[in-house]
């Protein structure tokens, strides 16, 4: 179950979702995620995660063929007053997360309750890991014991493994067979399916992945400044000596983030620079140094191979997550 929801992590949901041949389903978080699938004409398994609120939804559901996350008995009452089509259901327990899922104490009783159900055909059952990203806090495996409740002897699929999971807990979460389920024991890689690392204290390097993402910009200006001059809105900083400054074409407008402070690198011409003074909403300044070579059209790696987003992220005090998904809809995603 690929993770390809908030627009495949910034990465472009219809791109991604092509290339994903081998995937078993695809993970969504909105009814219009659905629907820019099915109209780019993937046919595969789509899985909506937090449920719908309303009997339009549901029938967007059946109508593009999907499946759903139920996780409220309201969700239920819905399915139940469905008298056609046939869909699968994943009952999500809530394990200790207290966000989206019902409470151990409810889940025989709904299990029951959607197999009586007329329209649904299949039930299958998951939970999502907290502090998974935390291999020092134990609150996994008590998620882990608490979700086992249900899974022994359960007819059906199950799901738990989040991107920390398969990297972190291997040898705790990752073996079906504790499980004791009659089904498949599916994953659902997120963050690291892109080559991104679900740790803040570890790169994708160092898990063995490769960055999907190669985010650039052009250097559009260059300029000599002299000691005392000083750059962008606020002259927040300051030449201490002469210089040359380069003008990149990215700001916030394009989601590279206006918290990255000066100093934050970026790469050009194999050499890290430094961003000089506030982002502005279309463009961002560097510091070239005083003997450069660098030419207008040179390409500057924002963050990719070479220069992890995860470093990135830690300048502006966010988290990976934040970076890529925020990547507006005006920077052109190109298959390299």
């Amino acid at each position: 179950m690929a993770t390809v929801k908030a627009n495949a992590y910034g990465h472009d949901v219809k791109i991604i979702s092509q290339a994903l041949e081998d995937v078993d389903g695809l993970a969504v978080a909105r009814i219009s995620e659905i629907l820019d699938l099915r109209d780019a004409g993937i046919d595969k398994s789509i899985i909506l995660m937090p449920g719908i609120i309303s009997d339009d939804e549901l029938n967007v559901v059946f109508e593009k063929n999907s499946d759903l996350v139920v996780h409220n008995t309201k969700q239920i009452s819905l399915l139940k007053n469905r008298s056609q089509g046939s869909i699968k259901v994943w009952l999500k327990i809530d394990t200790g997360m207290n966000r989206l899922g019902v409470r151990p104490r409810q889940v025989r009783e709904l299990i029951h309750s959607l197999r009586s159900i007329k329209c649904v055909r299949e039930i299958g059952l998951m939970t999502h890991l907290a502090n998974a990203d935390n291999i020092n806090d134990h609150k996994t495996i008590h998620q882990k014991n608490t979700f086992l409740q249900f899974t022994d002897k359960f007819d059906g699929d199950i799901s738990i493994a989040n991107s920390a999971a398969l990297l972190g807990w291997q040898s705790e979460i990752l073996t079906p067979k504790k499980y004791n389920n009659n089904g498949d024991f599916w994953i659902r890689p997120g963050i690291s399916l892109y080559g991104i690392s679900p740790f803040t204290d570890k790169t994708s390097a160092s898990l063995g992945l490769q960055p999907v993402m190669k985010f650039e910009a052009d250097l559009i200006d260059i300029k000599s400044v002299s000691k005392g001059d000083s750059v962008g809105y606020g002259g927040t900083w300051t030449f201490s000596s002469n210089s040359n400054l380069g003008i990149i074409s990215v700001g916030y407008g394009d989601g590279y983030s206006r918290y990255l402070p000066s100093g934050t690198p970026v790469l050009l011409n194999d050499r890290k620079v430094t961003l000089v003074g506030l982002i502005s909403m279309d463009l961002a300044a560097v510091d070239l140094g005083l003997n450069s070579g660098d030419k207008i059209g040179d390409k500057v790696l924002l963050w990719g191979e070479g220069l992890p987003v995860e470093e990135i992220a830690a300048y502006a005090k966010t988290t990976s997550y934040t970076l890529v998904c925020g990547l507006s809809q005006r920077v052109e995603r190109i298959i390299d």
